[in-house]
């Protein structure tokens, strides 16, 4: 019988024993931007990056030179909204009662342990500042959070109830606003000890209001709900606005002299000074993308969520392949003009 056969086998079980394949080339790092990111938080740090926080524990930063880095930020549950202070400090919230902070610049995050928890749900929604090292932060069962520490520590203004609150608005004098679900709306004229309800004027969820001063104030929320009020949140008018769509967030751009919000099915509103004339539109009539976030820039307006991008003068750049921007070339969208009260 030949031996040869016998040589081979065992030459083949050496090699599988004893030689270690050792790899060749690079690991393949994914995009820093992934088609099937949601983002949801938007900051802009003092040193002209921005920041937009997202699915997946995600936090993103694009340099002015378009460079785009995503921060380590030690957390898989999503991240609803950010904030900054300035270049070094900065604070994230998000689903299963997530809270982490940064003290340099986003490098390296911590989790914040002192923060108070609900039995039933723990999604915080959005963060607002309130000053040096002071932030609020919004959610489900009725959490309305402040931190005097830049994110370390947390305390509970209100008690546990079964409501969301969507936004908080801080105003002078230790004023406080609040809005939610099913229309309501609450004011603290003291800090957040003391607190009244308001009356709303529509029974539909609202999602975020933001003031121009100390009295002017807009509200937006679900079926195209757009709410004024004019002397610091105590009594609200609804503004005929002709769409339906759901609009998310509303934004004063003081370079532009304007409101500015976005919402559902790529739509964007935009409002006159006084709040009292508003127009409406679709960032593109082929992207029908929604966004929770919007952020006034000297560029443009950043819009957030499915997708990412700038509109500027009724021109929509969404950030495309290789998330550099991708100037699409479109007939301007229609715009729609409100009906006026």
């Amino acid at each position: 019988m030949s031996v040869v056969p016998w040589l081979i086998i065992g030459g083949l079980l050496w090699a599988g024993l004893f030689i270690k394949p050792a790899p060749v080339g690079s690991t393949v790092q994914p995009p820093v931007l992934e088609r099937r990111d949601y983002f949801y938080g938007v900051a802009r740090p003092a040193d002209d990056r921005i920041w937009f926080a997202g699915s997946n524990g995600k936090i993103v930063s694009i340099a002015k030179d378009g460079r785009t880095e995503r921060l380590a930020t030690g957390t898989d549950s999503t991240l609803q909204d950010l904030a900054t202070w300035d270049d070094q400090h900065g604070v994230a919230v998000g689903n299963d009662g997530v809270v982490i902070y940064s003290v340099d610049g986003g490098r390296t995050w911590q989790k914040s342990e002192s923060v108070p928890r609900s039995q039933v749900a723990n999604k915080f929604t959005r963060l607002r500042l309130g000053g040096a090292d002071t932030a609020f932060a919004v959610g489900e069962m009725g959490a309305l959070l402040q931190t005097k520490d830049a994110g370390k520590t947390w305390h509970r203004l209100r008690p546990e109830e079964d409501v969301a609150w969507n936004d908080v608005a801080i105003l002078p004098d230790d004023r406080l606003l609040v809005v939610g679900e099913f229309g309501r709306i609450s004011v603290s004229n003291d800090g957040g000890g003391a607190w009244a309800d308001i009356s709303p004027p529509v029974p539909t969820s609202l999602m975020a209001v933001a003031f121009k001063d100390a009295k002017l104030g807009v509200a937006v929320g679900l079926e195209g709900v757009v709410l004024v009020t004019r002397d610091g949140g105590q009594h609200w008018e609804r503004m005929s606005v002709d769409t339906h769509d759901h609009i998310f967030d509303i934004a004063w751009d003081e370079r532009r002299q304007q409101w500015v919000g976005g919402g559902s099915l790529g739509r964007w509103v935009t409002g006159s000074p006084a709040a009292e004339n508003w127009r409406t539109g679709r960032l593109d009539a082929t992207d029908l993308s929604w966004h929770t976030r919007v952020l006034p820039t000297d560029q443009g307006t950043w819009f957030i969520g499915a997708n990412i991008g700038q509109w500027e003068n009724t021109r929509w750049r969404p950030l495309g392949a290789g998330w550099q921007p991708e100037f699409l070339i479109s007939l301007p969208a229609p715009v729609e003009k409100s009906k006026q009260p």
